[in-house]
């Protein structure tokens, strides 16, 4: 749906620029085939935040909500960045690995099809 704009000069205030977020930036998430979460998370998190650390203790526990969450084998998990596929460094940080303030993170497991296989 189109936005239309009632001045010709409008200026809006961006408020998710990445100064905003007191050093942290803004990190997009989705699991692939599993619409129970049905839209991306959106995780501020420090660049410097290791990938592993990024696995182990925030996604996994944030999915961990869906019943195939502990079925999740991370080592054979596939990752997009930016809609392109890539194999991270789990000892490099987020910044290292290329992600950046509003990255789209994508999880792949193609074992895992959702609930009953419905793709939720």
């Amino acid at each position: 749906m189109p936005v239309i704009a009632l001045a010709a000069n409008y200026e809006g205030d961006v408020r998710d620029r990445v100064e905003n977020f007191h050093g942290n930036q803004l990190v997009y998430f989705g699991w692939d085939r599993h619409m129970l979460f049905c839209s991306p998370f959106t995780l501020p998190l420090p660049p410097d935040m290791p990938f592993r650390t990024l696995v182990g203790d925030v996604l996994a526990p944030l999915l961990a909500a869906h019943p195939e969450g502990a079925a999740i084998d991370w080592s054979a998990a596939a990752w997009l960045r930016a809609g392109e596929p890539f194999v991270p460094d789990p000892d490099g940080s987020l910044a290292a690995n290329g992600i950046g303030h509003k990255t789209v993170l994508r999880l792949q497991t193609p074992q895992l099809a959702g609930i009953g296989g419905s793709g939720n």
